[in-house]
Protein backbone atom coordinates (compact mmCIF):
# COMPACT_ATOMS: atom_id res chain seq x y z
CA UNK A 1 0.00 0.00 0.00
CA UNK A 2 2.72 2.31 0.78
CA UNK A 3 4.79 1.50 -2.14
CA UNK A 4 1.62 2.54 -4.61
CA UNK A 5 0.78 5.51 -2.62
CA UNK A 6 5.08 6.63 -3.61
CA UNK A 7 4.48 5.56 -6.95
CA UNK A 8 1.24 7.95 -7.52
CA UNK A 9 3.22 11.07 -5.83
CA UNK A 10 6.30 10.51 -8.03
CA UNK A 11 3.60 10.05 -11.47
CA UNK A 12 1.91 13.75 -10.03
CA UNK A 13 5.16 15.54 -9.55
CA UNK A 14 6.27 14.04 -13.13
CA UNK A 15 3.10 15.40 -14.58
CA UNK A 16 3.68 18.62 -13.43
CA UNK A 17 6.87 19.22 -14.23
CA UNK A 18 5.69 18.50 -18.04
CA UNK A 19 3.02 20.94 -18.02
CA UNK A 20 5.66 23.73 -16.67
CA UNK A 21 8.16 22.77 -19.01
CA UNK A 22 4.95 23.26 -21.91
CA UNK A 23 3.55 26.38 -21.10
CA UNK A 24 6.39 28.91 -20.51
CA UNK A 25 5.69 31.90 -18.39
CA UNK A 26 4.05 34.71 -20.35
CA UNK A 27 6.69 37.48 -20.49
CA UNK A 28 5.93 40.44 -17.93
CA UNK A 29 3.47 43.38 -18.58
CA UNK A 30 5.86 45.72 -18.66
CA UNK A 31 8.62 44.15 -20.61
CA UNK A 32 9.71 46.78 -23.45
CA UNK A 33 8.83 45.05 -26.85
CA UNK A 34 11.00 45.53 -30.11
CA UNK A 35 10.13 48.08 -32.01
CA UNK A 36 10.95 48.42 -36.29
CA UNK A 37 13.12 50.72 -37.44
CA UNK A 38 11.60 53.35 -39.12
CA UNK A 39 11.61 53.51 -43.26
CA UNK A 40 13.55 55.49 -45.01
CA UNK A 41 11.90 58.66 -45.95
CA UNK A 42 12.09 59.55 -50.09
CA UNK A 43 13.79 63.19 -51.07
CA UNK A 44 11.07 65.15 -52.81
CA UNK A 45 11.98 65.45 -56.45
CA UNK A 46 12.12 68.89 -57.56
CA UNK A 47 11.96 68.69 -61.30
CA UNK A 48 8.90 67.05 -63.19
CA UNK A 49 10.64 65.11 -66.80
CA UNK A 50 8.49 65.41 -69.60
CA UNK A 51 9.23 64.24 -72.97
CA UNK A 52 8.53 65.24 -76.68
CA UNK A 53 9.35 65.10 -80.30
CA UNK A 54 11.86 67.13 -81.78
CA UNK A 55 10.04 69.52 -84.37
CA UNK A 56 11.06 72.40 -86.48
CA UNK A 57 8.71 74.98 -88.14
CA UNK A 58 9.43 74.00 -92.26
CA UNK A 59 8.69 70.24 -93.36
CA UNK A 60 7.40 69.89 -96.21
CA UNK A 61 6.27 66.97 -98.99
CA UNK A 62 7.59 68.78 -102.22
CA UNK A 63 5.25 68.18 -104.67
CA UNK A 64 5.01 67.84 -108.64
CA UNK A 65 2.74 71.30 -109.55
CA UNK A 66 2.14 69.50 -113.49
CA UNK A 67 2.05 66.49 -115.22
CA UNK A 68 5.19 65.30 -116.98
CA UNK A 69 8.68 62.85 -117.21
CA UNK A 70 11.30 63.42 -114.34
CA UNK A 71 14.18 64.50 -116.97
CA UNK A 72 16.94 64.86 -114.10
CA UNK A 73 17.50 64.28 -110.61
CA UNK A 74 20.02 66.94 -108.73
CA UNK A 75 20.04 66.20 -105.27
CA UNK A 76 19.90 62.80 -102.54
CA UNK A 77 18.84 61.78 -99.40
CA UNK A 78 20.98 63.93 -97.01
CA UNK A 79 21.85 66.71 -99.22
CA UNK A 80 21.94 70.02 -97.78
CA UNK A 81 20.07 72.66 -100.16
CA UNK A 82 19.23 76.48 -100.49
CA UNK A 83 15.88 78.12 -100.95
CA UNK A 84 15.07 78.32 -104.53
CA UNK A 85 18.29 75.40 -105.51
CA UNK A 86 17.14 72.95 -108.48
CA UNK A 87 16.21 69.97 -107.39
CA UNK A 88 14.74 68.09 -110.25
CA UNK A 89 13.64 68.95 -113.45
CA UNK A 90 10.60 67.85 -115.83
CA UNK A 91 10.82 67.31 -119.45
CA UNK A 92 10.30 71.03 -120.72
CA UNK A 93 10.73 70.90 -124.61
CA UNK A 94 6.81 71.48 -125.33
CA UNK A 95 6.09 74.05 -122.57
CA UNK A 96 9.80 75.52 -123.58
CA UNK A 97 7.99 75.77 -127.52
CA UNK A 98 4.72 77.15 -126.10
CA UNK A 99 6.75 79.61 -124.61
CA UNK A 100 8.67 80.59 -127.60
CA UNK A 101 5.38 81.25 -129.82
CA UNK A 102 3.63 82.87 -126.53
CA UNK A 103 6.81 85.58 -126.40
CA UNK A 104 6.69 86.18 -130.34
CA UNK A 105 2.97 86.63 -130.06
CA UNK A 106 3.80 89.43 -127.51
CA UNK A 107 6.45 90.84 -130.13
CA UNK A 108 4.28 91.22 -132.92
CA UNK A 109 1.44 92.70 -130.75
CA UNK A 110 3.67 94.95 -129.70
CA UNK A 111 4.71 96.01 -133.36
CA UNK A 112 0.99 96.37 -134.22
CA UNK A 113 0.64 98.56 -131.85
CA UNK A 114 3.22 100.82 -132.71
CA UNK A 115 1.98 100.72 -135.96
CA UNK A 116 -1.19 102.11 -135.14
CA UNK A 117 -0.04 105.09 -132.69
CA UNK A 118 1.94 106.02 -135.55
CA UNK A 119 -0.89 105.79 -137.94
CA UNK A 120 -3.09 107.61 -135.41
CA UNK A 121 -0.33 110.40 -135.21
CA UNK A 122 -0.15 110.81 -138.67
CA UNK A 123 -3.91 111.15 -139.04
CA UNK A 124 -3.91 113.60 -135.95
CA UNK A 125 -1.45 116.11 -137.88
CA UNK A 126 -3.68 115.65 -141.06
CA UNK A 127 -6.91 116.74 -138.63
CA UNK A 128 -5.22 120.08 -137.35
CA UNK A 129 -4.52 120.88 -141.08
CA UNK A 130 -8.26 120.34 -142.01
CA UNK A 131 -9.07 122.74 -139.06
CA UNK A 132 -6.67 125.49 -140.09
CA UNK A 133 -7.73 125.06 -143.43
CA UNK A 134 -11.34 125.12 -142.22
CA UNK A 135 -10.93 128.18 -140.16
CA UNK A 136 -9.64 129.84 -143.82
CA UNK A 137 -12.49 128.42 -145.56
CA UNK A 138 -10.52 126.36 -147.59
CA UNK A 139 -12.44 122.94 -147.59
CA UNK A 140 -15.81 122.02 -146.77
CA UNK A 141 -17.27 120.86 -143.52
CA UNK A 142 -17.51 117.51 -144.58
CA UNK A 143 -13.45 117.53 -145.58
CA UNK A 144 -12.60 118.58 -141.47
CA UNK A 145 -15.40 116.02 -140.43
CA UNK A 146 -14.13 113.13 -142.59
CA UNK A 147 -10.72 113.91 -141.36
CA UNK A 148 -12.17 113.93 -137.49
CA UNK A 149 -13.57 110.93 -138.21
CA UNK A 150 -10.10 109.03 -139.13
CA UNK A 151 -8.58 110.15 -136.15
CA UNK A 152 -11.61 108.25 -134.35
CA UNK A 153 -11.19 105.08 -136.09
CA UNK A 154 -7.41 104.57 -135.81
CA UNK A 155 -7.66 106.15 -132.02
CA UNK A 156 -9.64 102.57 -131.64
CA UNK A 157 -7.30 100.47 -133.68
CA UNK A 158 -5.03 101.42 -131.36
CA UNK A 159 -7.15 100.43 -128.09
CA UNK A 160 -7.41 97.45 -129.69
CA UNK A 161 -4.07 96.80 -130.45
CA UNK A 162 -3.38 97.44 -127.11
CA UNK A 163 -5.40 95.26 -125.25
CA UNK A 164 -4.31 92.57 -127.51
CA UNK A 165 -0.66 93.27 -126.56
CA UNK A 166 -1.90 93.34 -122.93
CA UNK A 167 -3.79 89.81 -123.59
CA UNK A 168 -0.25 88.51 -125.29
CA UNK A 169 1.70 89.43 -122.43
CA UNK A 170 -1.14 87.61 -120.22
CA UNK A 171 -0.82 84.08 -122.25
CA UNK A 172 3.25 84.52 -121.84
CA UNK A 173 3.54 85.10 -118.14
CA UNK A 174 1.03 82.06 -117.74
CA UNK A 175 3.34 80.23 -120.16
CA UNK A 176 5.96 81.44 -118.14
CA UNK A 177 5.02 80.10 -114.69
CA UNK A 178 3.60 76.79 -116.82
CA UNK A 179 7.47 76.42 -117.85
CA UNK A 180 8.71 77.38 -114.06
CA UNK A 181 6.76 74.61 -112.77
CA UNK A 182 9.30 72.39 -114.38
CA UNK A 183 11.97 73.25 -112.29
CA UNK A 184 11.83 71.76 -108.91
CA UNK A 185 13.38 73.94 -106.46
CA UNK A 186 13.87 74.04 -102.61
CA UNK A 187 11.35 76.01 -100.62
CA UNK A 188 13.71 77.03 -97.83
CA UNK A 189 17.18 76.32 -96.50
CA UNK A 190 17.39 72.26 -94.99
CA UNK A 191 18.14 69.09 -95.81
CA UNK A 192 16.85 66.52 -98.30
CA UNK A 193 15.32 63.73 -95.87
CA UNK A 194 13.81 61.76 -98.85
CA UNK A 195 13.60 61.29 -102.16
CA UNK A 196 10.75 59.31 -103.94
CA UNK A 197 11.58 60.24 -107.61
CA UNK A 198 14.02 58.81 -110.03
CA UNK A 199 14.81 60.26 -113.89
CA UNK A 200 12.66 59.09 -116.53
CA UNK A 201 9.72 58.71 -114.29
CA UNK A 202 5.73 59.93 -114.99
CA UNK A 203 4.64 62.26 -112.56
CA UNK A 204 1.23 63.85 -111.74
CA UNK A 205 -0.06 66.66 -110.26
CA UNK A 206 0.08 66.19 -106.68
CA UNK A 207 2.68 63.61 -106.83
CA UNK A 208 5.44 63.82 -104.09
CA UNK A 209 8.84 64.52 -105.30
CA UNK A 210 11.29 65.17 -101.79
CA UNK A 211 10.78 65.79 -98.70
CA UNK A 212 12.63 68.62 -97.32
CA UNK A 213 12.83 69.70 -93.92
CA UNK A 214 14.79 72.76 -91.75
CA UNK A 215 17.77 71.91 -89.40
CA UNK A 216 16.85 74.50 -87.32
CA UNK A 217 15.63 75.69 -85.12
CA UNK A 218 14.92 72.91 -82.82
CA UNK A 219 11.79 73.08 -80.63
CA UNK A 220 10.29 70.46 -78.49
CA UNK A 221 6.74 69.86 -78.19
CA UNK A 222 5.59 68.52 -75.10
CA UNK A 223 2.70 68.47 -72.01
CA UNK A 224 2.65 68.73 -68.58
CA UNK A 225 -0.17 67.77 -65.73
CA UNK A 226 -2.20 70.62 -65.33
CA UNK A 227 -1.08 72.25 -62.22
CA UNK A 228 1.61 73.52 -64.10
CA UNK A 229 -0.88 75.98 -65.83
CA UNK A 230 0.14 79.40 -64.89
CA UNK A 231 3.28 77.83 -63.62
CA UNK A 232 5.21 77.49 -67.08
CA UNK A 233 5.24 80.81 -69.14
CA UNK A 234 6.97 82.19 -72.50
CA UNK A 235 10.05 83.05 -72.46
CA UNK A 236 10.64 80.51 -69.52
CA UNK A 237 14.16 78.58 -70.11
CA UNK A 238 14.25 74.47 -69.08
CA UNK A 239 16.85 72.01 -69.76
CA UNK A 240 16.51 69.71 -72.41
CA UNK A 241 18.48 66.75 -73.28
CA UNK A 242 18.28 63.93 -76.03
CA UNK A 243 16.09 60.88 -74.60
CA UNK A 244 18.68 58.17 -75.70
CA UNK A 245 21.80 60.56 -74.00
CA UNK A 246 21.15 62.60 -70.54
CA UNK A 247 24.57 63.86 -70.41
CA UNK A 248 24.73 67.05 -72.95
CA UNK A 249 22.47 69.42 -71.65
CA UNK A 250 21.06 72.15 -73.67
CA UNK A 251 18.52 75.27 -73.07
CA UNK A 252 15.21 76.09 -74.40
CA UNK A 253 13.12 78.88 -74.11
CA UNK A 254 9.31 78.53 -73.97
CA UNK A 255 7.62 79.95 -76.96
CA UNK A 256 4.11 79.07 -76.62
CA UNK A 257 1.90 77.79 -73.55
CA UNK A 258 -1.36 76.26 -74.20
CA UNK A 259 -3.92 78.32 -72.35
CA UNK A 260 -6.25 75.76 -71.70
CA UNK A 261 -6.58 72.19 -70.49
CA UNK A 262 -7.10 69.17 -72.88
CA UNK A 263 -10.40 67.56 -71.36
CA UNK A 264 -9.28 63.85 -72.15
CA UNK A 265 -5.75 64.10 -70.56
CA UNK A 266 -5.78 66.60 -68.24
CA UNK A 267 -2.61 68.29 -69.61
CA UNK A 268 -1.36 71.59 -71.29
CA UNK A 269 0.75 71.58 -74.55
CA UNK A 270 3.77 73.36 -74.12
CA UNK A 271 6.27 74.35 -77.09
CA UNK A 272 9.92 75.48 -76.48
CA UNK A 273 12.81 76.51 -78.92
CA UNK A 274 16.65 74.98 -78.43
CA UNK A 275 19.08 78.03 -77.95
CA UNK A 276 22.45 77.50 -79.72
CA UNK A 277 23.46 74.91 -81.50
CA UNK A 278 22.33 71.24 -80.53
CA UNK A 279 24.48 68.50 -82.79
CA UNK A 280 23.52 65.50 -80.89
CA UNK A 281 19.59 66.35 -81.76
CA UNK A 282 17.95 65.61 -85.04
CA UNK A 283 14.23 66.51 -85.82
CA UNK A 284 11.57 63.36 -85.22
CA UNK A 285 14.00 62.52 -81.81
CA UNK A 286 12.75 62.26 -78.51
CA UNK A 287 13.82 65.05 -76.03
CA UNK A 288 13.42 64.66 -72.08
CA UNK A 289 12.41 68.73 -70.91
CA UNK A 290 13.22 68.78 -66.88
CA UNK A 291 10.30 71.39 -65.79
CA UNK A 292 10.76 72.96 -61.78
CA UNK A 293 7.08 71.53 -59.84
CA UNK A 294 5.42 74.11 -58.53
CA UNK A 295 5.29 74.48 -54.81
Amino acid sequence: MAKRVAFTLLLAASLMAWLACDNPKPAPANATAAKPAPAPVAPQESTFVASGPIVVENQVDVQAQRDGIVAKVNVDAGTMVRQGQLLATLDDRQITADKEAADAKVRSAAADLKGWEGEVKVLQSDRDRAEKMWEAQLITKQDLEHARFKVEADESEVERARENLHNAQATARSVALELGKTRIQAPFNGVVARRYVRAGQQVAIGDRLFWVTAVAPLRVKFTLPERFLGQVKKGDELNVTSAADDQQKHTAKVLQVSPVVDPSSGTIEVLAEVMGAADDLRPGMTANVRVPIPK
